[in-house]
């Protein structure tokens, strides 16, 4: 799994959903690199920490489910 920081160049995006308290997610998509047309996830309160990585229909899927 990629640290937030081993993502160059990516614009990470917080959720509507997020308050002030940073307890959401971020996601970002790359557009180079080895995780080009990925999604990454990471959690907004450890910005360096690990992103997680999802295929887009599969987060889309994710998401979906949510309602």
């Amino acid at each position: 799994m990629p640290a937030g920081a081993s993502l160059p160049g990516v614009r990470w995006l917080r959720s509507s959903h997020s308050t002030g308290m940073n307890n959401c997610v971020e996601t970002a998509c790359p557009g180079s690199g080895p995780c080009v047309g990925l999604v990454a996830v990471r959690d907004s309160k450890r910005v360096p920490g690990p992103a997680v990585l999802f295929a887009p229909g599969v987060w889309r899927d994710f998401l979906d489910s949510l309602g």
